[in-house]
Order: structure tokens, then C-alpha cells, then sequence
């Protein structure tokens, strides 16, 4: 076993929340050394961007490179009844400056990801991919980086004063200090495939997502991409998705497409193109965001639900968050768990802000028609939340839904964990 530990930070993961915080720490003058498990480009699900994913990508210097990328131009949202009646889809030029966050992007992960990697490598960020991560290191309640097997099967012992946890849904942490936790009420099932070739609408609406309804608050997807391609997908609960037996993805996928006549009509001319996807289980929490010496970003922290495509931003957001705090503790040599609360207490807001509005959007009773109809000021406040600006007080939007169906209080989870807490190792 040979043993490295010249690094400032160790990041385990190279998705979105880990190539953000590696290139801002590395740009910073931190020496950053980041373990991949997969050789990029690798596919991804998670492909619509917010609009709030402006400013971490900004921060980035990534602008001009998604501009004069083919990643398709996303403009607005809009929502698709069974019997295919679309609405007027929600510009988010309405609301923000067309220069900035009016416009945001579909993107292919196995590129955007690549380009994200990419940036990290140019900042100074190292950057060891086809190494899996095995454990873990701790010193009594400390933990001190992570022992991994490189591609060659080899074993390394990688040290550094500060651990990120960037492994997205794997939540490599989380489930080995036994944090991790379901979401109480958030446990549906995604099945997905691609169409080349299917009708996107014209103009400035050929970038659109369209969320499409199918019975018991079931929903496609619809998410135009470059190459002529289309990302659809299906999420509702299982045992509706599964009822009558149905059990294989394609199946399931070929039965509800006929559930939604906008859907069925936009893939007609269309031709379904590799492997049909299906995931179950995928929202969950960890009960702290990290402890001495360990910190959690992006989905590894908390993964909601697809249908308001909250998790790329949340990664960019957090990724951004903890490099600016892991930073700090640098500065004044101090990683005690403490350190980590108010970016737990931001994250988790912001999560919180989104959830129950996922929750509002799953329960029977509930249409953001007839919320709008009889508040349209909440058409404002809807809009910023599903664009991203999720820390911000909605405590009147809140209290104008519960007027129609109840919200879900905020979990009390996300804190840091003090070390005196810890078992050790």
C-alpha cells in the first residue's frame, strides 16, 4: 500500500459538485486532488438546467463556453394536461434580465460534465479517474481522507486536512456513518428512454421542457436535446407505474405514453433509440452534512425529485458554497464541525423551499391554476422558487398553498456533526 497526502482537499466524485468545488478551491491556491470512479465522458440523467445555475457557472467562467456550445437553448417551462392541452408555457424572460438568467440550457451530462471536469483540470485541480474509493480514513473522531484502488488494482491511502463528499446519489458517506434517511413522503419511480428524430415546437419554444401528465399525479418528461434528440422519461408511484404486473421498463414506458395524448403525438414521428432506464427510491437526506475534517455537497448532501429539475443546480450551488467555506477554514486554520453550520443551514433552506413545493405539486388537490387564479401574485413567487432562487422568504406563498393542501414541516436534519459525537474508529 503506498500512502500520498500531499493535498489541501479531497473530493470523491467528479460530477457537477465536485468539479465546482475543485476548480474554485484550486483557483484559489488550494491543492486539490480529485478521485473518480469512472472514466469520463460517462452518462448521466439530470439534464435540464435552471436558470439559477447562471451565477455558479459564471463564477466558473463557463458562460461563453455554454453560449457557443450546441447545448440546446431552454427559454421556458410548460405544463401538458392527459388530454394534451399544453399551457402557455412560462418564459423566464418574464422575470429576469435576458441576459442573464432568462435563458438557460438542455444539456447532455456526458459533455457538460466533461466541460465541468475539464475547467477543474485547467484551474489546477488533480484529478485521478477509474479510482474507487473503498473507505474512509479516520483518526479517533477525525476523518482524514479516504483509501481508494486505482485502475491498475492498486491500493492508495490519500490524506488531507478536509474531505468533500461529492458522490452524488451513491452517498458514499451517508450510508456508512448510517445518515442517510428516505424522504417521508417523495418515493417514485423513473423510467426513461431517447427518441431521435420526435417533433419539438418551433421557435423560441423548441427548448422547452414540458412536464405532460399522466393519472395519479404521474408525469413525463420531455427535455429537447442537440443531435436531434429527445430525453422523455415517466415518474409517478410504483404501484401505479407497476399495476397489472407490468414490470419491465419498456413496458411500462410504451403503456403510459398512451396516457398522454401530447406526448403520444410529439414521438410519433420519432424513433426510440438505445435502452429503456429505470430507477426507484432515489429522494433522500443525510442527517448531517458532514463532521471534522468531512464535508457533503451536492446529491450526496440531499436528492429531492426530478420533476423540478432542482438537482444540477443544487450541485452548482453547493459546490460554490463549500469551496467558499472549506476556504475559510483554510484562512483561519480551524475544521472544526462548527465551521460547517451556516452552509448547512443555507443548503437545507434552500432544499426545504424547493421540497414543498414538490409536495404541493404530488398531492391530488393541489393545481398551480387555481393557486394563480386566486393569488396571482403567487405566479411571481412560483416562478423564482422552480427557477432556483430558493433562498429567499416565501413564508406568503406558503401560507396562500396551505389554503388548498398542507405542506410538510422542514426536516431537522443537515446539521454538522461534533466530532465528541462520533464513534471512534
Amino acid at each position: 500500500m503506498k500512502s500520498k497526502t500531499d493535498c489541501d482537499v479531497l473530493i470523491i466524485g467528479a460530477g457537477p459538485a465536485g468539479s465546482t468545488a475543485a476548480a474554485l478551491l484550486a483557483e484559489m491556491g488550494h491543492r486539490v486532488l480529485v478521485l473518480e470512479r469512472e472514466k469520463f465522458p460517462r452518462y448521466h440523467i439530470g439534464e435540464s438546467l435552471l436558470p439559477f445555475t447562471y451565477q455558479p457557472l459564471q463564477r466558473l467562467g463557463l458562460i461563453e463556453r455554454m453560449r457557443t456550445s450546441a447545448f440546446v437553448k431552454k427559454y421556458s417551462v410548460q405544463f401538458v394536461s392527459p388530454s394534451g392541452r399544453a399551457s402557455q408555457p412560462f418564459y423566464f424572460f418574464d422575470r429576469y434580465d435576458r441576459n442573464t438568467v432568462a435563458q438557460t440550457w438542455q444539456v447532455l451530462r456526458s459533455e457538460f460534465d466533461q466541460m465541468l471536469l475539464d475547467n477543474a483540470r485547467a484551474k489546477g485541480a488533480e484529478v485521478k479517474e477509474q479510482t474507487v474509493v473503498k473507505e474512509l480514513l479516520k483518526e479517533g473522531n477525525r476523518f482524514t481522507g479516504a483509501r481508494a484502488q486505482t485502475k491498475d488494482g492498486e491500493t492508495m491511502e490519500y490524506r488531507a486536512p478536509i474531505t468533500l463528499d461529492c458522490t452524488g446519489k451513491e452517498a458514499f458517506s451517508a450510508v456508512r456513518n448510517n445518515w442517510r434517511m428516505k424522504d417521508p413522503f417523495l418515493n417514485k419511480v423513473a423510467v426513461w428512454t431517447y427518441f431521435q428524430g420526435a417533433k419539438r415546437d418551433e421557435g423560441i419554444d423548441a427548448g422547452a421542457t414540458t412536464v405532460a401528465y399522466v393519472p395519479e399525479k404521474g408525469w413525463f418528461w420531455y427535455i429537447p436535446q442537440h443531435n436531434d434528440m429527445i430525453s422523455v422519461g415517466v415518474v409517478a408511484e410504483g404501484k401505479y407505474l407497476t399495476r397489472g404486473g407490468v414490470k419491465s421498463a419498456e413496458d411500462i414506458f410504451k403503456r403510459e405514453v398512451e396516457q398522454n395524448q401530447w406526448i403520444k403525438q410529439h414521438l410519433a414521428c420519432g424513433r426510440q433509440t438505445g435502452q429503456y432506464f429505470l430507477t426507484s427510491e432515489y429522494s433522500h437526506h443525510s442527517r448531517h452534512c458532514g463532521t471534522e475534517g468531512l464535508l457533503l455537497v451536492g446529491d450526496a448532501f440531499a436528492f429531492l425529485d426530478p420533476v423540478f429539475s432542482s438537482g444540477v443546480m443544487l450541485a452548482l450551488k453547493s459546490g460554490t458554497m463549500a469551496a467558499d467555506v472549506v476556504h475559510e477554514a483554510f484562512v483561519a486554520r480551524d475544521f472544526s464541525p462548527a465551521r460547517f453550520t451556516q452552509y448547512a443551514a443555507t443548503l437545507r433552506e434552500g432544499v426545504e423551499n424547493m421540497r414543498r413545493l414538490v409536495y404541493a405539486f404530488y398531492d391530488p388537490k393541489f393545481s398551480f391554476r387555481q393557486l394563480t387564479n386566486k393569488y396571482p401574485d403567487a405566479v411571481g413567487s412560483v416562478t423564482d422558487c422552480l427557477s432556483g432562487d430558493v433562498n429567499k422568504d416565501f413564508s406568503v406563498l406558503w401560507k396562500q398553498i396551505e389554503e388548498f393542501v398542507p405542506l410538510p414541516e422542514a426536516l431537522p436534519v443537515g446539521q454538522p456533526l461534533a466530532a465528541k459525537h462520533l464513534e471512534p474508529a
